[in-house]
């Protein structure tokens, strides 16, 4: 009887690993796009899912591939599409899901410490307020197209002067 009990505990145990193996938060389908080289500029985009009971915020992002790295959002004004840094970060709310996506939130990564091509991998050090710190990588691919059913960012027409907006 006694094995009994401990088998069913131990399959019991099993069958809910699978709803604590993604406590915090998951980042879905990173990846760059990088215009030019050395010196030059890019953006990541991926998808952030809380897993958590409670909102988090995404509050900052480090990498060695940039000379900075900062969270950004896009906005228009007087018809000029133009990008600001987002110092309070972006939220992402209780068992939902924030995306960083073309037309708006991006991480903006500003002085290319080196060129940068398609199918290259660049690490990422995400910093939440609960999850703490979540490293990714992210593919430069800079072919992807919106459609092709990904997040994606077209800096082309950006007003760069205000780009870092206190």
């Amino acid at each position: 009887m006694n094995r009994l009990k401990i088998t069913l505990a131990a399959l019991t145990a099993l069958i809910a690993l699978p709803a604590f193996a993604h406590d915090g938060v998951h980042i879905n389908n990173p990846y760059a796009r990088v215009i030019g080289g050395v010196g030059a500029s890019g953006a990541v985009f991926f998808e952030i899912e809380n897993h958590q009971d409670v909102d988090d915020r995404l509050i900052s992002v480090g990498t060695d591939v940039a000379e900075r790295a900062e969270l950004h959002t896009r906005y228009e004004e007087g018809g000029v599409m133009k990008m600001m840094h987002v110092l309070e970060g972006f939220a992402v709310p209780a068992l939902g899901f924030h995306s960083l996506a073309r037309g708006g939130d991006h991480v903006m990564l500003m002085g290319l410490r080196s060129e940068l091509k398609s199918g290259d991998v660049i690490d990422l050090t995400l910093t939440f307020e609960l999850a703490r710190e979540v490293t990714v990588q992210a593919v430069i691919d800079n072919d992807r197209k919106p459609e092709d059913g990904a997040v994606g960012h077209d800096m082309s027409g950006h007003d760069m002067d205000g780009i870092t907006k206190q």
